[in-house]
């Protein structure tokens, strides 16, 4: 645990949460699950390096995040922060302009900030996990060829070298909580490392274009919008056979396949509707 962060010990985990009789799941796979007693949530990982780094990631980011209540790995137990996420994927966002705008801000001051000692993903894996998974959903009828053809075409805008930002590396919709219009807490870092900075702003407006205007007003200049949906392709692509394998659906409604037909839709083609799934 790095200096300054709150150290306080598992022995009092227990007496705090005794008399909760309640324990929400908030998610669960073969990797890593995570649940929630009271106001402490904990995060138990296949991989006890994830809990490690992500403690020295949230110790280094200049926005709001969870307090570290203790870190045992491969369980980090942290405390809930306030306000609301800043929406859902399958749903449209609830949150403010403003709000929007503050996610915006923030993720430029993680952005700016010096970078995190260890490594990143290099080109080279994001080209070859992008040969890989279109492989994938090709052999597998998960889509249509065309789809994933336009949409390959598409993810190659983000095979070009970048600048190292600190990335968050995960900053899902569900990632961002504020209240009102202020930004709360930005949770789940077990992904940072140094990265590319379009990444982030992608993944956050995935399943929500209409709300980039609001983000790009609180980041300020340097986005580069062609690269950012070059991302929208290239996370859809890549997530979603880990999605399924994983026991969720990325031809859920506002998901990644739609995310991945609507590319197909902006240049006039016609696909069926839904994939004749082979897996």
């Amino acid at each position: 645990m790095p200096p300054g962060a709150n150290q306080t010990t598992s022995a009092t985990v227990p007496a705090r949460m005794a008399g909760m009789d309640e324990v929400e799941v908030v998610v669960a796979h073969s990797q890593r699950a995570t649940l929630r007693v009271g106001d402490v949530y904990l995060k138990v990982d296949g991989d006890p390096v994830h809990a490690d780094l992500e403690v020295r990631a949230m110790a280094r980011a200049p926005i709001p995040t969870p307090a570290v209540l203790w870190c045992e790995p491969p369980v980090l137990a942290i405390a809930a922060v306030p306000g609301k996420a800043l929406g859902l994927l399958s749903e449209p966002s609830g949150a403010s302009p403003a709000a929007w705008a503050a996610a915006g801000a923030a993720i430029r001051r993680l952005h700016d900030a010096p970078l995190p000692p260890w490594p990143g993903r290099r080109l080279d894996d994001v080209t070859a996990d992008l040969d890989r998974e279109c492989a994938w959903l090709l052999a597998n009828g998960v889509l249509p060829a065309e789809v994933i053809r336009r949409n390959r075409e598409i993810a190659e805008g983000a095979l070009r070298p970048w600048r190292p930002a600190f990335i968050h590396g995960d900053l899902q919709i569900t990632h961002v909580f504020v209240d009102g219009d202020e930004v709360t807490g930005v949770i789940d870092w077990s992904e940072a490392a140094p990265g590319d900075a379009m990444f982030d702003l992608a993944t956050l407006t995935l399943g929500h274009e209409e709300r980039l205007d609001d983000l790009l007003a609180g980041y300020g200049g340097g986005a580069d919008r062609d690269v950012i949906r070059a991302w929208w392709s290239m996370r859809s692509l890549v997530a979603s056979r880990w999605l399924i394998e994983h026991g969720f659906d990325p031809d859920a409604p506002g998901c990644e396949f739609d995310v991945l037909r609507s590319r197909v839709q902006e240049d006039g083609v016609t696909t069926s509707d839904r994939p004749d799934r082979r897996v």
